[in-house]
């Protein structure tokens, strides 16, 4: 790794962060959070549309002279850490991050044009892939182009496709060449349905075509390197928001058993507590090392990328999984009640521990991506 990696955030970064942050403790407490993934809308557009429309949120991969706000992912992984923080239930990972990545990467005139329309909160896309596909995976042949140009096929567990109004899907032409391809999401020949999600707060969605209208938008010279860019940047940023989600756990669990009497003491200032207390926190810095590491290496586009990716998502989903259980359990009985928001954060740890990639899948392509030899 290069020795100038900066894993300090600057001003701006702070800055960017305190609006966030406020914003999100007037706008999503967790009673609306868990009010509304009890209803029919588990996304709340009103936020999403502050959010990406007048905080700018939406457009901050995007370059200036396409309408965004020409950020990088170091800003990008700033606003996960407080999404995670909150489980908010936007889908800037699905737009912001995977569909604008790919679009960005593909070069072409016509994703230009969609991607100025997400940069300004016009529209909201998804990238229909499966939320598990890994980066270095192969080009998904689910959906295949007909003909006369419309898609047939089906994919399955696309994250944010709920909410958005424009897919962004990767097809396979009749000479088994891949592309890029726009549809609406009402277009005739789509149906979108949604299965019952672990994470309510980001719930998965399964799309059918049928001879489905579409529009070119990368050819075979781009279509693969533009969904691998997008899948590499949302699994090294997607380390930011599990940095957010054990955060808020660690955070939430010392208040709480700082608060806290049993047997006539204060329940955290019992040894064992501390050594677990205190065991997680050396996760959570540590996390926080990894996660600003990937943010850095995609924002100056450095070499070592996917190793900085590789090492972030095999690291951070683990800690964030485990900071969410020790939530649950020191909280004793409240931790386990619908009422109290800790399983909203076991749930999105645990559905984030297989997004884009599992730990043990990361540890390989690691592996591979630093000549480690496999076990004898």
């Amino acid at each position: 790794m290069s020795s100038t990696v900066d894993l300090l955030y600057t001003e701006v970064e702070d800055d960017l962060r305190s609006a966030v942050r406020a914003l999100l403790a007037d706008r999503c407490p967790h009673s609306a959070v868990l009010a509304r993934i009890e209803s029919d809308t588990p996304y709340d557009p009103a936020l999403w549309r502050t959010l990406g429309q007048e905080l700018g949120l939406a457009g901050l991969l995007v370059p200036g002279k396409l309408g965004g706000q020409d950020a990088s992912a170091r800003e990008v992984a700033v606003v996960l850490e407080e999404l995670g923080a909150a489980v908010a239930p936007v889908p800037f990972l699905g737009s912001a991050v995977l569909a604008t990545s790919a679009l960005l990467a593909a070069g072409t005139e016509a994703a230009d044009a969609l991607v100025t329309r997400l940069a300004s909160g016009e529209a909201v896309a998804a990238l229909a892939v499966p939320l598990p596909t890994a980066p270095g995976a192969a080009f998904p042949g689910g959906v295949r182009v007909e003909a006369d140009g419309t898609l047939t096929g089906r994919v399955t567990s696309v994250a944010d496709a709920q909410a958005a109004g424009v897919l962004v899907v990767p097809a396979v032409g009749p000479d088994g060449q891949p592309g890029l391809y726009e549809v609406a999401a009402d277009a005739p020949g789509v149906r979108i349905s949604a299965p019952v999600s672990l994470d309510l707060t980001r719930p998965v969605a399964d799309i059918e075509f049928f001879a489905a209208p579409a529009r070119l938008l990368a050819g075979p010279t781009s279509a693969a390197l533009a969904l691998n860019r997008a899948l590499l940047t949302g699994a090294g940023l997607l380390a930011s928001e599990q940095l957010g989600v054990a955060q808020w756990c660690l955070d939430e669990t010392v208040r709480y058993l700082g608060e806290r009497h049993q047997f006539g003491r204060v329940v955290g200032s019992f040894q064992a507590i501390k050594h677990r207390l205190a065991d997680l926190w050396l996760e959570v810095v540590s996390a926080r090392a990894a996660a600003r590491n990937a943010a850095d290496a995609l924002a100056t586009n450095t070499p070592d990328a996917p190793i900085a990716v590789a090492v972030a998502q095999a690291y951070c989903s683990s800690v964030a999984v485990h900071a969410a259980e020790e939530a649950v359990q020191l909280h004793a009985g409240i931790g386990m009640t619908w009422e109290h928001p800790a399983h909203l954060y076991l749930k999105r740890a645990k559905a984030d521990e297989i997004a884009l990639g599992t730990p043990g899948r990361h540890r390989a392509a690691l592996a591979g991506l630093v000549d480690l030899p496999p076990a004898g």
